[in-house]
């Protein structure tokens, strides 16, 4: 134990023991000569409230708070703060934002439910009730792990629910606190597979299914999802919270617009006063093509909830709304204030920075977009060396003496049609344009190819510490290949029309083409490729729902982006013809010849529906579905030139030969390389 520890031992004892100026004297000790500790901070402001000075407690977890955002027991000290100053406006806040940050801590539900119900707000204090009656009868073990899993310490908090599983096996509460730990660090399938056995073992625990639904459709496993969805309802049909809205989530994703809008229409009538649900509803309009609806549905919830980010984020994300000087006003304001939630405010952060570009402020644009990004990245697990060891793995294992020793062992099934890259980088409006094809379905980004790849790596690596995964393919029988290829198809059923072939439109699959080529030798791969100034700054200003976390800061995305090319180079190498590169300057620069180029590689006749691809009526995900809903245009392709002057590290980052292999020719729009 180090002096420190010891002395926020002590004063601890002196807090139960009444003796806070003691205390305080004690800790402002160990402050002296660590003056960044937490847990000393932590116990300072306990100390404080204890002499009720509240004043000087509120602004010690304020410093807290702003090196540790999501810390819930200085959310609830802030909390107990406002009690004790009889300010229970700003008392609610603080006890929602401990549960959030820390759902364990049982006093801060308690306070919620005096808060409440006092404020006359009944469905927000049954659901508290609910959560207090399970916290009370969750083993101490487990309400360890609650609290290990909120503080983001993974492995202690696996390592004591196995602990506690050794004894119970079948304990439901354990097996999902299990499975929240495999989701918090990427491992689906073991997610799944504990809540699938849950349900199994306790077919009607409405908290396994709800959590086993949200997994499958975390995987976009829609089809199996849509069937637990409706098993959710038909068992608790009065729910119109939490099932009912999985229920719509899982009908979006099978496709089935009208039954997810009557859902979530439902749920906004229901209960007028949630601001999350006229956001669900205001997506499925946006991917409809909707945008009018869903630009009220968005307005409708910040007006509901005026500090709510992400219906200001998805205003802007539709590409095309332009915000008043009323609302940029608001949002400037809310994102200073220092009770706006962080992730609040990194939604802001990005809102203003596409606000104030559209309005040509690009020096005040520049600045919040960086802030939106540096909010951002701290809660991102992108590390540039594991990145380069995915790719040099990818080059070394995958050769031509792979290739040539594994032929003719996949799936022979032309089917599948693979549209890989960077996010931004023009793929939308590749598959929009191919998806305008009679002889071709559009789905999404699927996440079939990642979960194969995730199945052949495993948790464990090599005895020389390598990862499993690709060098399991040198070692795999000959038969897993054609199973392998077969399973990709008929997974993915669920996702196709009657079309020959459909688009698998996952980016990130780029990583994997030695994979496909294995299983599903005669699948297309379309490399979408933008210019790299332009594809990095994109991405560096577009907010994501989950994933691609190279691209939250400038340095970070180059790199990522010269590792993009290293390994596509190798693909072209080993695998000569497999892969097409469609470059979107080229394609907004000569329409019909690159579609041309695109069917011809894809074996399909010409269609003018392709040229015509704006005209096409289908749901799109992705944040430009505005944008390939409109006849091409080049105003985009050199947007990021207004932010020239910020974008050294991207520069840097990518490197003077990269930039010179794709190159700005003079004429506007034009490219090398």
């Amino acid at each position: 134990m180090t002096q420190a520890e010891g002395g926020i031992q002590e004063a601890q004892a002196l807090l139960s023991q009444g003796e806070a100026g003691r205390a305080e004297l004690l800790l402002a000790e160990v402050l002296r000569t660590e003056p960044d500790n937490l847990d000393a901070q932590y116990a300072l402001a306990v100390a404080q409230r204890h002499q009720h000075q509240w004043d000087r407690a509120l602004a010690t977890l304020a410093a807290i708070i702003k090196r540790r955002p999501q810390f819930g027991r200085a959310h609830q000290e802030i909390g107990y703060n406002h009690i004790a100053r009889k300010d229970f406006a700003r008392a609610e806040p603080a006890f929602e934002r401990a549960t959030h940050g820390d759902p364990s801590l049982i006093n801060s539900w308690k306070c919620l439910a005096k808060l409440y119900g006092d404020a006359g707000k009944p469905a927000q204090l049954a659901q508290v009730q609910e959560q207090i009656e399970f916290l009370q009868t969750l083993p101490a073990e487990l309400l360890a792990v609650v609290s290990l899993i909120a503080e983001d310490r993974l492995a202690d908090a696996e390592r004591l629910c196995k602990q506690f599983l050794r004894t119970d096996k079948t304990h439901i509460e354990g097996m999902r606190l299990l499975a929240e730990i495999a989701t918090r660090n990427n491992i689906f399938d073991e997610a799944e597979f504990l809540l699938e056995s849950a349900v199994e073992f306790a077919p009607e625990h409405r908290n396994a299914r709800i959590q086993y639904v949200n997994i499958l459709l975390r995987v976009q496993k829609f089809s199996k999802a849509h069937q637990q969805a409706e098993r959710l309802l038909a068992v608790f049909p009065d729910d119109s919270g939490v099932v009912r809205a999985l229920y719509a989530a899982a009908c979006a994703g099978v496709g089935d617009n009208r039954a997810a809008i009557e859902s979530y229409e439902l749920l906004v009538q229901q209960h007028p006063d949630n601001h999350l649900y006229p956001v669900s509803l205001a997506h499925v309009h946006k991917t409809d093509g909707d945008i009018d609806r869903a630009v009220a549905l968005y307005r409708q919830s910040y007006r509901i909830k005026h500090d709510h980010g992400d219906a200001f984020w998805s205003l802007a994300n539709t590409k095309s709304y332009r915000f008043s000087a009323e609302e940029l006003a608001a949002m400037a304001a809310l994102e200073e204030n220092p009770d706006t939630a962080l992730e609040d405010r990194i939604q802001l952060c990005f809102a203003l920075g596409n606000a104030l570009e559209d309005r040509g402020e690009y020096a005040q644009s520049f600045q919040y977009y960086s802030k939106g990004n540096a909010l951002k990245q701290p809660s991102t697990h992108h590390h540039p060396r594991h990145l380069q060891r995915r790719v040099d793995s990818q080059i070394e294992v995958c050769d031509e003496n792979l290739f040539s020793r594994r032929q003719g062992l996949g799936l022979e099934a032309p089917d599948p049609i693979f549209i890989v890259g960077l996010p931004r980088s023009g793929s939308t409006l590749v598959e929009q344009i191919l998806s305008s094809h009679s002889q071709v379905d559009g789905t999404m980004e699927l996440h079939n190819i990642l979960n194969l790849a995730k199945r052949l790596l495993g948790r464990g690596g090599e005895a020389d510490g390598s990862p499993r995964y690709p060098k399991i393919l040198t070692e795999l029988e000959d038969s897993y290949f054609f199973r392998f290829g077969e399973q990709f198809i008929e997974d993915t059923k669920a996702y196709r029309s009657n079309a020959p072939h459909f688009i698998d439109k996952m980016p990130n699959n780029f990583f994997h083409i030695g994979l496909i080529k294995l299983i599903l030798p005669r699948a297309r791969i379309i490399d979408a490729r933008r210019h790299p100034m332009a594809c990095c700054f994109s991405g560096f200003k577009q907010l994501f729902g989950e994933g691609q976390e190279f691209s939250y800061g400038l340095t970070e995305i180059g790199n990522y982006y010269r590792q993009y090319v290293k390994l596509m180079d190798h693909w072209d190498q080993v695998l000569p013809g497999f892969v097409l590169r469609v470059q979107h300057e080229e394609v907004v620069n000569d329409l019909p010849g690159q579609v041309r180029r695109l069917l011809d590689f894809c074996g399909l006749p010409f269609e003018q529906a392709c040229v015509d691809y704006h005209r096409t009526e289908r749901s799109i995900r992705t944040p430009s579905a505005q944008q390939v809903r409109q006849p091409i245009y080049k105003s985009g392709l050199e947007q990021w030139t207004h932010f020239d002057a910020w974008l050294g590290p991207l520069k840097q980052a990518l490197g003077p030969e990269l930039l010179e292999r794709y190159s700005i020719a003079s004429s506007p729009g034009s490219i090398t390389g």
